[in-house]
């Protein structure tokens, strides 16, 4: 029976792989069972940050001299830039093994590496279409049947670059938007849409190419989208639990109102064992595995009323100001800095909040 296994590795640069060749040294991770790796890379998160691409291909190499090539390019490699405020760089490794552990629902993962995407349907419900048929295979691969068990769904998708643009332009076709730091959050919102197309939280016919990354009522509670330069393709991580799986994780997942609603994450520290009468137990801290959330400025310009000016400032992206606000929100709830925030949250949660996941030991 398939048993979940999470490893939270610091990482003082991005190549630093040093952490997971320690803990394959020790026996504690088997490079062989790897199923993705989600890394927080102290770039800045936008069309150029090659940090992203350099922490994947430092991975992959390291992984391949244990397990060859073919196999390290299976893992899913999910880089997201950007570790702004005390926020630390880190990675967060997904592991599947085989054994007889603690009865299920447990912890469950399904991963896929879609075909690459045209960058005309970049933005476009080709890429929604494409994503929810990612989401649809990696729930079958996780053995969860129902879209009720899945807690988060983590994508990362490819976004515009002038030569990509160029390409497309010269078979005659015409992309969603020419500006290459706005197709990362059109790419975003799409993917996040075939999320909750997969998931049932939206019905298809609701949507087409003129709603996306416009009517941000429609979101997924569900959804983590991630733009990076290093693909053209998605690569999906489907996580929930599963009657299917044992071993002593589990996961939960809360929906962010705005940048500093903790308290519906404190709600689901409480249903999973690590909160009582609304405080996370200090003695429980260790059994927190990982946070994964998403941050946006909100598009108002407003968070309760008061104004900010994230979205004003020129010299540093929005999403830099949303990650660190949020990362400092949750690091005092969990009492810890090594939490994956994701900066752009399209359609993932109402505007200006964002889906938070917990995994933690039972």
């Amino acid at each position: 029976m398939p048993i979940a296994r999470v490893h939270r590795i610091p990482a003082s640069a991005p190549d630093d792989v040093s952490g997971i060749e320690a803990a394959i040294a020790a026996g504690k991770l088997d490079p062989a069972g790897i199923l993705a790796i989600f890394g927080k890379t102290e770039g800045n998160g936008c069309v150029n940050d090659f940090t992203r691409g350099f922490a994947t291909q430092s991975l992959t190499l390291a992984l391949s001299a244990h397990v060859g090539p073919q196999k390290a390019k299976e893992v899913c490699y999910v880089m997201s830039g950007g570790t702004e405020g005390a926020m630390s760089p880190h990675w967060t490794v997904f592991e599947r093994i085989e054994g007889e552990g603690a009865a299920g629902p447990a912890l469950a993962i399904g991963r896929v590496h879609t075909a690459g995407l045209a960058p005309e349907d970049l933005g476009r419900m080709g890429q929604v279409d494409q994503v929810a048929a990612g989401v649809a295979e990696a729930m079958r691969q996780a053995g969860i049947a129902h879209a009720g068990d899945v807690h988060f769904v983590q994508v990362k998708c490819p976004l515009l670059t002038a030569q990509r643009i160029g390409e497309a332009e010269r078979r005659g076709a015409a992309v969603a938007v020419r500006d290459t730091l706005k197709s990362m959050g059109l790419s975003r919102g799409a993917s996040s849409l075939g999320v909750a197309v997969a998931l049932g939280e939206i019905e298809r016919d609701k949507l087409s190419d003129a709603v996306i990354c416009r009517d941000m009522a429609l979101c997924s509670g569900r959804a983590s989208a991630s733009a990076g330069v290093e693909l053209v393709n998605h690569e999906i991580v489907v996580l929930g639990r599963s009657a299917a799986w044992s071993g002593p994780l589990t996961i939960d997942h809360a929906v962010m109102a705005d940048a500093i609603d903790i308290e519906p994450v404190r709600a689901a520290l409480g249903r999973v064992g690590l909160a009582a009468a609304g405080q996370l137990d200090p003695n429980m801290r260790a059994k927190l595995v990982a946070v994964l959330a998403k941050a946006e400025a909100s598009p108002d310009g407003e968070v309760r009323g008061a104004r900010h000016t994230m979205l004003d400032d020129s010299d540093i992206s929005s999403t830099r100001h949303a990650r660190a606000f949020v990362a400092g929100a949750l690091a005092g709830l969990v009492g810890r800095t090594t939490i994956y925030v994701s900066g752009g949250a399209e359609h993932q949660g109402p505007p200006g909040g964002g889906p938070v996941a917990v995994i933690v030991e039972r």
